[in-house]
């Protein structure tokens, strides 16, 4: 059942680079029955290997900026390592509650980009003409945004895609092709380090897993040509309204529980 979702997400990360694994901690909790936590911890897994192996395909289309994505994805190192600690102090059902929170968040990010004028756009793919110049302001931003994305990795098993597109566009002036084959990188190295801060905690099921990356991947395959044939508008807001949905559904389904336990 979590395999559909599954073939989504890779389907955002391959066109939209990012946002799309948000939805596999309710993807696995509601359509594979794993706990919470069990949850993220595969979420981390599954996001990580395959925004690395879309990394790779962005990369030979020459939308990856490597060098400023690994600076960025290690600026997030600390952030991702204090909240893969926090995730393990904090009650299951409220923490799917705060997630759903996240997950409205980030389905409005998501729509105001959507809502941008040409003009706009416009403007932001010019910007990929400017050489980055690095200093001391731009290294804060960077060492502050990179840790934020960190740290919501690590506190709940989400790449961070739909907070280091903008970040990327608006901070170090990135076109948004780059932005978005760079930040798969990011998205890579953070799964990787909050994976390994929490994988000795329990264990991985595999039955679950090996489907779930395969539809993965199959999804990654067909959003990457999605993304160079589709109107990238139009895709993001089929995107926000599915995720709105299942915000919504996660949303309710967390209140009553927790409502229940207290």
């Amino acid at each position: 059942m979590a395999s559909p979702l599954g073939f989504l997400i890779g389907v955002s990360l391959g066109a939209l680079g990012g946002g799309g694994s948000i939805l596999a901690v309710p993807a696995l909790v509601y359509g594979a029955g794993q706990t919470t936590k069990e949850a993220a911890t595969t979420s981390l897994l599954l996001v990580g290997v395959t925004s690395g192996i879309g990394a790779i395909t962005q990369w030979k289309l020459g939308r990856v900026r490597l060098l400023p994505g690994v600076i960025f994805g290690l600026a997030g190192v600390g952030g991702s390592l204090l909240g893969s600690k926090g995730h393990e102090q904090v009650d299951a059902d409220v923490l799917l509650l705060a997630f759903s929170f996240v997950m409205f968040i980030a389905a409005y990010s998501m729509w105001r980009r959507t809502k941008k004028s040409p003009t706009t756009e416009s403007n932001e793919n010019n910007s990929e003409q400017k050489r980055l110049r690095i200093d001391f302001q731009l290294v804060i931003k960077v060492l502050i945004v990179g840790s934020f994305v960190g740290a919501m990795t690590g506190f709940f098993g989400v790449g961070g895609g739909f907070i280091i597109v903008p970040a990327l566009v608006l901070v170090l002036g990135f076109a948004m092709p780059e932005a978005v084959g760079t930040s798969l990188v990011v998205i890579t190295i953070n799964s990787a380090v909050a994976f390994l801060a929490r994988v000795g905690n329990g264990t991985l099921d595999w039955s679950v897993i090996i489907p779930f990356m395969i539809a993965g991947l199959l999804g990654m395959a067909a959003g990457t040509k999605i993304g160079s044939s589709t109107d990238p508008i139009r895709l993001q807001r089929w995107f926000v309204a599915l995720l709105v949905v299942i915000a919504t559904w996660t949303c309710v389904a967390s209140a009553i529980a927790v409502a229940k336990s207290a």
